[in-house]
């Protein structure tokens, strides 16, 4: 097996994925859904949460750890004109994720406003490609989601929050539309995973052990992280200096969105174990999107964005920087680079592939990394 990074196609990589949720249960329409929201991340350059996370946090939990259903039940608990509550009993994040969009869309083109909000849900990839949907509607789309605690608050060592992602989306009139998609943490454990995979040592300031002491050893914070033994640092760093309230502050906001109007799990009840035993992770989500047409026509909203960006762009540099982005520039870039290359491929993830389709008898498949 290659241990240098091999480049597979994406739609080599996009259809074995399907056929891999297909394989452990997952209706083919959703399975379609699912592949497509891991291969948008590669496609955008965001690995953490493309091929990367098939195994581990879908494939092992609903095959090993049988702590999330393949078949998702969305259920509607509450329906009040612009918005709903809704329940998505341990299914597939990414398939109740993108019928909560839906709807939030659908409640916008009536009433020029709909937020959608999610209790009992799982993973659903990056966070992004819900507020694209709106964008894809000429609607500005928001999205986030809390998770398996990660974060310390401000001044301390607990991992207490979630990555807890506060997400928009917004058209522009030029090639890509502006995304903030990041995490409310310095970094987030999907990255954290990557430099495991790669065998590279994180940066200093990431992450805090129980004493208060960065951590750069990405295998042994992972086990941490679980072990409740370190924690991520919230985005502006190490206590108050350099604004590390702020990153504190808005993971809260992303914790209290994601649980209280749903009436759903928060903090530690997210933490995937009860007395020991994996328990399914009782996700929550919010989904909002905004009909640009009440407001303003769509043009003239995407012509004024557009004129934003390339004034930030435009604007003069610091020395020895070559040039200034804006958010979602880089994921287009990313884009235009891998379109025609695909998806890259370590050792690890090479390892994974293999076991995956050897499991379940997908033998149409062979990969060049096993030449």
């Amino acid at each position: 097996m290659n241990n240098e990074i091999v480049w597979v196609s994406f739609d080599i990589m996009e259809n074995f994925m399907k056929d891999v949720f297909i394989g452990i249960g997952v209706p083919p329409d959703e399975a379609a859904l699912c592949a497509d929201v891991l291969i948008t991340s590669d496609k955008r350059g965001i690995d953490s949460h493309g091929i990367g996370r098939l195994k581990p946090i879908y494939y092992d939990r609903i095959v090993r750890d049988k702590i999330q259903l393949p078949v998702t039940e969305v259920e509607i608990v509450r329906d009040r004109m612009a918005t709903a509550v809704v329940d998505g009993h341990h299914g597939m994040g990414m398939v109740a994720s993108y019928r909560c969009m839906e709807m939030a869309i659908e409640k916008a083109k009536k009433y020029g406003i709909g937020v959608v909000v999610i209790r009992n849900s799982t993973h659903y990839g990056i966070a992004a490609y819900y507020p694209m949907m709106a964008c894809e509607n000429g609607m500005i789309g928001m999205s986030c989601t809390n998770a398996r605690p990660s974060i310390a608050p401000t001044f301390g060592v607990e991992n207490m929050l979630g990555t807890n992602p506060l997400v928009f989306a917004m058209p522009t009139d030029e090639d890509f539309v502006f995304t903030n998609d990041y995490a409310t943490s310095i970094s987030q454990r999907g990255k954290i995973e990557k430099y495991a995979r790669d065998g590279k040592e994180l940066p200093a300031g990431w992450v805090i052990d129980n004493n208060g002491n960065t951590k750069t050893d990405a295998k042994e914070v992972l086990k941490d992280l679980i072990a409740g033994e370190a924690a991520l640092v919230p985005v502006g760093g190490i206590g108050e200096e350099s604004g590390g309230y702020k990153g504190y502050g808005y993971a809260t906001v992303v914790e209290i969105l994601s649980s209280a109007l749903q009436q759903g799990s928060f903090m530690k009840e997210l933490a995937g174990f009860d007395d020991g035993k994996k328990v399914p992770y009782k996700l929550g989500h919010f989904f909002m999107a905004i009909d640009i047409e009440s407001f303003t026509d769509v043009d003239s909203f995407k012509k004024t964005t557009g004129d934003i960006l390339r004034q930030l762009r435009n604007s003069r540099k610091a020395p020895d920087s070559d040039r200034i982005y804006t958010c979602g520039e880089k994921e287009y870039l990313a884009w235009l680079d891998r379109k025609d290359k695909g998806v890259p491929v370590n050792s690890e993830l090479q390892e994974q592939i293999i076991t995956m389709r050897n499991e379940l008898g997908l033998d149409q498949y062979s990969f060049e990394f096993e030449k």
